[in-house]
């Protein structure tokens, strides 16, 4: 699968900002942080914030739905 550049200042993309997601970032500050997505433009920032939230509520919610069954 072709990566997709979610913040082309930095060169990040959305494997990367799904691997922040599964090594414990929370937010977008931290994000910015550790990989510099959002800090050049901010023209990233709504995409990746929305695929950081979606990457950690697929990775908590699959054992949730696993432990109920």
């Amino acid at each position: 699968m072709a990566a997709m550049y979610v913040c082309i200042c930095n060169g990040v993309t959305d494997a990367t900002v799904r691997e922040a997601a599964a090594n414990g970032v929370r937010s977008l500050a931290e994000l910015t942080m550790r990989t510099g997505c959002g800090a050049n433009c901010g023209g990233c920032a709504e995409f990746a914030e929305q695929l950081l939230h979606d990457e950690r509520t697929r990775v908590f919610a699959v054992p949730l739905i696993a432990a109920a069954a």
